[in-house]
């Protein structure tokens, strides 16, 4: 698949000019760039820093309101090397995945609507706000994961006394550059109202690896809410072992029911890197993006180091080398989001261990 001089000569640039004036292209130029040795990056690796998301959200609060018709007050991560794709640059914060930043105030609701992305939630800051979820209110604190899967009705109201800011994440990139993309509003004004007890189903599965024996059979969401102190308790169990080369101490949110990733096109990990925590270096074709939910520390990411605090978000796109350092006196909680089950889908999840252990840094990156 080399090019070579030929192809770079006047008779075959003719050539191709020629079938192109009726909507043909040529393969023999096309096909290294199309069929590539290795995946091409998308994405470039980024950083936001947590604290000026949330300066811009709360000017957006005197702008934005659901009697406006802001349906979601939600800043979302536009990555730089997508930006100029058309629409909004897919909302792309990788070539699959879209996570923002949403913020809700006391008293206020926003409409439930439904669609076939699929979208989950982490819970940043604040308490007293809910999801309603095809009818059951999930109650909502930092830390907590919550799932809403794919054509779930769902909206959100504020009952609590602070502002509320949650991260969402959706796999807007990948159904809008399918084709599948199906939004409703909810047939009735405003939230949806509720249908059965607040917070059934997290309630249901106290038990952690247990399950209740009506739930054997497959169902989209059996677990509404994931809570903080359940995940925080198997990273707790997970510390009596070494912790991966990698990626430190991870536990993955998974439907009890069926044992896969709790959405069915994005997979959600919490990771623990203890004090001291050096990760090797690896890369693999699914994409990710990572919050700091605590702690402080730096990725090498292609060879460039980015410097993270609580708060904070990047991206590590498919194929890039990445590491990651805990440089604080406390553990590390990083939660991250990964287009893995895509991969997996398409039989195209592939990774690979850097030989050297450990990348050579030759910038810092400036927020």
């Amino acid at each position: 698949m080399e090019t070579n001089a030929f192809m770079e000569s006047q008779e075959v640039k003719d050539f191709n000019k020629k079938i192109e004036k009726d909507e043909l292209g040529p393969l023999w130029n096309a096909i290294p760039e199309l069929v590539s040795k290795e995946p091409a990056q998308h994405a470039e690796p980024y950083l936001w820093k947590g604290s000026v998301i949330k300066e811009h959200l709360m000017e957006a609060t005197k702008i934005f309101t659901p009697e406006r018709g802001g349906e979601r007050r939600a800043i979302y991560l536009q990555n730089p090397k997508m930006k100029d794709r058309e629409p909004w640059g897919w909302g792309a914060a990788t070539q699959n995945i879209y996570a923002a930043v949403q913020l809700i105030l006391p008293g206020e609701e926003a409409p439930s609507h439904r669609h076939k992305q699929s979208a989950l939630r982490f819970i940043m800051e604040g308490e007293g706000a809910y999801s309603i979820v095809d009818g059951e209110r999930l109650f909502m604190n930092e830390g907590d994961f919550v799932v809403t899967p794919q054509e779930c009705w769902h909206g959100h109201g504020h009952e609590g006394e602070e502002p509320m800011l949650w991260m969402d994440v959706l796999d807007i990139p990948f159904i809008y550059s399918i084709g599948g993309s199906f939004f409703e509003g909810y047939p009735e004004e405003g939230v949806q109202k509720p249908e059965r007890a607040d917070n059934y189903s997290p309630n249901h599965y106290q038990g952690g690896l247990v399950r209740p024996i009506k739930d054997r059979k497959p169902k989209k969401a059996p677990v509404g809410t994931y809570k903080w102190q359940q995940t925080k308790e198997a990273l707790d169990g997970l510390e009596e072992f070494d912790p991966d080369v990698y990626d430190g101490h991870a536990v993955e949110f998974i439907n009890p029911t069926t044992g896969d990733t709790a959405n069915v096109n994005i997979a959600s990990w919490m990771q623990r890197l203890p004090v001291g925590f050096r990760g090797k270096a690896h890369r693999h074709t699914n994409s990710s993006v990572v919050h700091v939910h605590s702690g402080s520390g730096y990725s090498v990411i292609d060879g460039v180091k980015f410097e993270w605090e609580k708060g904070d978000f990047f991206v590590i796109p498919s194929w890039s080398w990445h590491e990651h350092v805990n440089t604080g006196d406390e553990a590390v909680h990083l939660f991250s989001v990964h287009d893995t089950p895509i991969m997996e889908t398409f039989n195209l999840q592939h990774e690979e261990e850097y030989k050297d252990g450990h990348q050579e840094v030759n910038s810092v990156f400036q927020p």
